[in-house]
């Protein structure tokens, strides 16, 4: 039962006990003592009306209460439940990103070099450790360009030819012979000087010109032209996190790649010389020249 349902008969007592006390006060039939307890009772009927009232202002103030905080609590679920959507999308785009590389991973080719060319490579970054990393499963030399070029050049720097003529003479003996070599230039992502732009414009031009140089240097150190084949990344594919406005030495790098040969060299098929037959001069047709041509 609601509590006004309560207080309505309430009131209606309250209202036809003051009514009869009056009525009888107004006829002359009620004694004294009756009229006194009349009225102590219409008292007491106005005082708990007024208690009940009281309680019901107090019921009506919790009730909005308790819907304001439903409310506040409604707007607290759909904010969480918005967010709790978020996060069930950036794990799914998180998901997907992983089983991306999952596949990528999967579709890599490991190169597995000859025992000898792995041998030879490996003694050859030894005996340079500061200038030559070499990673065996991708059948890779990592070149420092610090130690290669000059700062903003693509010019092969003196103590850095010995060690390409000796991958040279390793890439032009035995088993290493059979094998194309991928020659790809790296920078960090520090802006081209203005003295620097005049001959490389931007970090993909540095990248591939060092490249190219490197590539000049084991050409003519006797490797064949046709196994070699240069390219450059710039910036685009750090080994670390670039150190914005100091620059990275780890990603200033000439990076070459042995990978199997997949060049094929074709030889026209021989053909029969044509048969070339002399015409008398006099059966020649005559052949008019014009002079202006």
């Amino acid at each position: 039962m609601r509590t006004t349902d309560f207080l309505r008969p309430t009131k209606r007592l309250a209202l036809t006990t003051t009514l009869i006390a009056i009525a009888g006060i107004s006829t002359g039939c009620v004694s004294q003592q009756e009229y006194d307890k009349l009225w102590e009772t219409n008292r007491s009927l106005t005082n708990r009306n007024s208690t009940l009232q009281s309680q019901l202002d107090s019921m009506n103030s919790s009730n909005s209460q308790l819907q304001g905080s439903a409310g506040d609590a409604q707007s607290v679920i759909n904010r969480l439940n918005g967010e709790n959507q978020q996060l069930r999308n950036q794990l799914a785009s998180s998901q997907n990103a992983y089983g991306q590389l999952e596949d990528r991973l999967g579709s890599l080719q490991m190169v597995t070099l000859d025992p000898a060319t792995d041998r030879a490579l490996s003694d050859l970054a030894r005996k340079y450790p500061s200038l030559i990393i070499y990673d065996s499963d991708h059948g890779m030399l990592r070149f420092a360009s610090d130690l290669t070029f000059g700062s903003g050049s693509d010019q092969v720097q003196s103590s850095a030819m010995d060690s390409l003529k000796t991958l040279a003479d390793v890439l032009t003996s035995g088993a290493a012979t059979s094998y194309d070599i991928q020659i790809v230039g790296h920078t960090d992502n520090q802006k081209i000087s203005s003295g620097t732009a005049k001959r490389h414009p931007t970090n993909m031009h540095l990248s591939a010109h060092r490249a190219i140089s490197v590539r000049n240097t084991l050409g003519k150190a006797g490797v064949p032209w046709n196994r070699m084949e240069a390219a450059g990344w710039g910036e685009h594919r750090p080994v670390v996190a670039n150190n914005d406005g100091k620059g990275t030495a780890a990603n200033r790098r000439v990076e070459i790649f042995l990978v199997p040969s997949s060049f094929t060299a074709f030889e026209a098929a021989a053909e029969p010389a044509p048969v070339i037959r002399s015409t008398p001069v006099e059966q020649r047709p005559r052949v008019d020249v014009d002079p202006m041509k």
